[in-house]
């Protein structure tokens, strides 16, 4: 009696033990979607023949916009797909390597993207997977310019003229966009590029 009492005991703490481990996971898991549903990069995951296994928000936004406006869950851009396909049919001469193909997205100056494309071996799939992640590269450099106008301390006028740079705008662009002169432009880079000097001189 007191051998099956310590048997029955063990196997519900057994299966406590087992039940925190599913729930840890679980929680795990909601964690690690909230992080990929809250990048700001495109994630989208698909199969060798061009299914979409899994697509975040950002990616499901951009997949829209290349295709003006839809997005067929079982349709991926052709640009994309493009890339994918490089992928697949290269893979054999670099077997032994993890590849890497990339590409750039250039709509117009603001939008600018880059796509990167690698196979996922993963556990539990019976087929490797594509996993296609999407770079807003002017988003990217925007933020890189804000951190760099505060290091920089630039004040409210040479930060605008600093993001348009920064977003490869020529000195003529910016100064049509912000109504200015070139030779105000060229002024407010000379400037900007003395506060970044004596920024790395300090560091």
């Amino acid at each position: 009696m007191i051998a099956l009492t310590k048997t029955l005991i063990k196997t519900v703490a057994e299966s406590q033990q087992l039940d925190n481990i599913d729930l840890h996971d679980s929680k795990r898991a909601d964690f690690l979607q909230e992080v990929i549903e809250g990048l700001e990069d495109g994630i989208l995951i698909l199969s060798q023949t061009g299914e979409v296994v899994h697509t975040n928000a950002s990616a499901h936004r951009l997949c829209c916009q290349f295709n003006q406006g839809n997005f067929n869950q079982n349709l991926v851009p052709s640009v994309i797909w493009n890339i994918c396909e490089s992928l697949l049919s290269s893979r054999y001469l670099f077997s032994d390597k993890l590849m890497i193909l990339s590409d750039e997205i250039v709509l117009d100056k603001s939008n600018i993207f880059q796509i990167r494309v690698r196979l996922l071996d993963l556990d539990g799939f019976e087929m490797p997977c594509l996993l296609v992640t999407i770079e807003n590269r002017y988003e990217s450099l925007k933020n890189v310019a804000i951190t760099e106008v505060k290091k920089f301390d630039l004040t409210p006028r040479e930060a605008e003229i600093w993001f348009l740079y920064r977003s490869n705008y020529s000195y003529k662009e910016i100064a049509s966009k912000l109504y200015i002169t070139i030779n105000t432009v060229k002024k407010h880079m000379k400037n900007i590029h003395t506060k970044r000097q004596a920024s790395m001189s300090y560091n």
